[in-house]
Formats: C-alpha cells, sequence, structure tokens
C-alpha cells in the first residue's frame, strides 16, 4: 500500500507574482524575506500590488540557526495580533525561516521546545512561499530544516500543519541569481530527485516526478549556466525543482543529503554542493542489483549504472564540482566515520541500497 498527498496549490509562470493578490484576498500579512536590495525591490512590488502588509521581516540567515530566530521573533511581536499569513520570499533558508516563525510567532522557545524536547505543533501561521531560487523545494513540503551550530546538528521541523497553502513559483524571480547560486540550487533539486528514489518512502507517483525532474535538470543546468539570462532556460529548470519538490516532499530525502549535513558544519560546504557530489557513487552502489530500486534507476540513466555513474560524475564536474571527498579536506578514517553516523541517522535509514556496498565504494574512492 502506498499513499501520496500534498495540499500546495501551486501557480506557475513567468509574472505570477501579480497573482499575490487574489491569493491573499484582502488578509493582513507580513513579508520574510533577505536583508538585500533585490528582496527590498521585490517586497515593494508585493506591497504595490497587494494591500494589507503590516511589515517587512528581513532578519534572515543563510541555513537558519536556531539561536538566530529570536531576532525575527523580536522584530514580529508588535505586529503578531494582525498577522494572518506570512509570505516567504527568497530560497530554502527563507522559506524555512518562515516556517519557523510561523510556529514560534513572537517566542523562539516553542520552536526550542519543539526540536530539543519533542513537544508536538499545535499551530502554525499560513504561508504563501514564494522561491527566487530553483532548488529547495521547500515551497511543496511541510518541513523546515534549522540548524543548530552550538550543538554541531542539523533539525527538522516537521508536520502537516507547515504545507505552504500556496506557492508561487515565477521564473522571472530567478534572473538576477548569480552562476554560482544556479549550480548550488540546481544540484540540490538534482539530489531530492534521486533520493526520492532509493527512498523506502518511494510510491509511484513520486518516481513519476523524480523521473521527470532529473531529466529536466540533466538537460537544463549545464545550458542555464552558460546562458544565465535565457527565461525558457529559467522556466524549465524551475519547474525540474518544483517536481523534484514534489518528489521528495512524500519521501523526505536520505544517504546524500544526511552525509550533507556533516560536510556542511565541518566543512562550511554550501549545501548543494555538499548533498550531490556523493550521487555519482550512491549510483554506482545499486550497479549490481536487479532490485525495483535498480530497475527504476535504469529508467532514467541507462542500462549500465556503472557507466551511468561516470557520467553522473563528469556531468557534475563539468559543473566546476569536484567529487572526491579528499577535495573537501577528508581522509579515510574521517570520511568512513561520517559515512557511517550517516547511514544510521534518521535520512540515512531511509535509503533502500546496500549499506555495505556503498561503505566498499567509499572505501575504494579514497583510496585512488
Amino acid at each position: 500500500m502506498w499513499q501520496f498527498h500534498n495540499p500546495v496549490k501551486i501557480y506557475f509562470g513567468n509574472g505570477k507574482l501579480e497573482e499575490i493578490t487574489s491569493i491573499l484576498q484582502g488578509r493582513c500579512y507580513a513579508i520574510v524575506t533577505y536583508d538585500h536590495s533585490y528582496f527590498d525591490e521585490l517586497a515593494s512590488q508585493i506591497k504595490a500590488e497587494a494591500k494589507g502588509c503590516a511589515v517587512v521581516l528581513n532578519q534572515v540567515y543563510e541555513n537558519p540557526d536556531i539561536a538566530d530566530l529570536a531576532e525575527i521573533c523580536a522584530a514580529f511581536e508588535p505586529y503578531e495580533s494582525q498577522v494572518e499569513v506570512l509570505i516567504a520570499l527568497g530560497g530554502g533558508s527563507v522559506i524555512d525561516t518562515a516556517k519557523a516563525l510561523a510556529v514560534a510567532g513572537s517566542h523562539p522557545k516553542i520552536v526550542q521546545d519543539i526540536l530539543y524536547h519533542k513537544q508536538p505543533i499545535e499551530s502554525a501561521l499560513s504561508i504563501i512561499a514564494i522561491p527566487t531560487t530553483t532548488g529547495t523545494g521547500s515551497e511543496v513540503t511541510s518541513w523546515a530544516t534549522l540548524w543548530d551550530k552550538e550543538r554541531g546538528t542539523k533539525y527538522s521541523l516537521s508536520s502537516l500543519k507547515l504545507y505552504p497553502e500556496a506557492a508561487l513559483c515565477d521564473p522571472d524571480l530567478t534572473q538576477a541569481l548569480p552562476q554560482s547560486i544556479t549550480i548550488q540550487t540546481g544540484l540540490d533539486a538534482l539530489s531530492h530527485a534521486m533520493e526520492s528514489i532509493w527512498n523506502k518512502n518511494r510510491n509511484p507517483i513520486s518516481l513519476q516526478f523524480a523521473k521527470s525532474a532529473i531529466e529536466l535538470i540533466l538537460q537544463t543546468l549545464p545550458a542555464l549556466v552558460n546562458d544565465l539570462q535565457n527565461r525558457e532556460l529559467r522556466e524549465k529548470m524551475m519547474l525540474g525543482s518544483l517536481q523534484a519538490g514534489l518528489a521528495f516532499s512524500n519521501t523526505k530525502t536520505s544517504i546524500a543529503h544526511n552525509i550533507s549535513y556533516g560536510i556542511t558544519l565541518d566543512k562550511n560546504i554550501p549545501h548543494g554542493i555538499a548533498c550531490s557530489f556523493t550521487l555519482p557513487m550512491i549510483l554506482r552502489s545499486f550497479a549490481e542489483s536487479e532490485g525495483a530500486v535498480a530497475q527504476d534507476l535504469r529508467r532514467v540513466f541507462g542500462a549500465d549504472l556503472v557507466e551511468a555513474s561516470k557520467k553522473l560524475g563528469a556531468w557534475i564536474s563539468e559543473l566546476g564540482v569536484q567529487i572526491q571527498p579528499q577535495d573537501y579536506g577528508y581522509d579515510q578514517r574521517e570520511w568512513e566515520s561520517l559515512v557511517t553516523e550517516a547511514l544510521s541517522g534518521e535520512r540515512g535509514q531511509n535509503f533502500l541500497g546496500d549499506s555495505n556496498v556503498l561503505q566498499q565504494l567509499f572505501q575504494k574512492q579514497m583510496k585512488k
């Protein structure tokens, strides 16, 4: 038996920012976004389009830390009683911060109690997500990634209440993305799609979204990197990211992401890089398998998964991304310890492959 659930209403297309008035339906709102002139301008566009903005909250940081929530919660407090919906305008860090704020309101301790003491999420403000990158997927998921650098760990705030009520996906909003962020977020989306295939929570619907996303991203991202102002490619990349988000919205991620959390904490490697450079080796680990996951991977990547792994590695390398753990400062002992710990983590336990085979492949890779 399987099930698929995603309640987010999706608005997709260039110029769709204009839909914000009809989505809001007269409600009082707060905008959560980055402290940057580009987002100041976008926030001004939204305020001009739709009446009822109480405040713009720009106390958002990359890889949002639990300790950072106090600042945005304090800024929100004077407006909390009147705000009915949050508009999350930005990339994954913005949308995840908005989800945390939706739960906490003006009380960051609520989130701490949920994450540290397993308290239930009682309520959350409605969220309208407007992604400005093509990789997060958070606009169609029911969780938020929060970091605790002091404790050296990563947490997921998770509840059906955290599905945004709407995702407004306007590819035009990604036109200003620099090459580095285009690559990083695109690789994150690829990882989301691939991770949903070798996942214990996989289902036929998530599989179709994943296949479509992988094919679109593999075709589009290299071309887009060399033609950043191409609107058609931006649209295709946003669609691929959205499809990947829909795929893993019902499966969560798996071993590549669980490995990546330690890499980001230890080496300060951007998330999209940290979660993607291991994908070729994980794909290779299914080469000798005849199971359902391996068969699905062959339908996407071809019959020979060893060759497919090499091609994927070359594809990532051509984007200027290194694919060897050594390139990120790991020796064999550190890497084996990291992978072992990741396999036992929550996302690592979603992995449907053979962990022994994967470990052996990583060992061989480190000895080259």
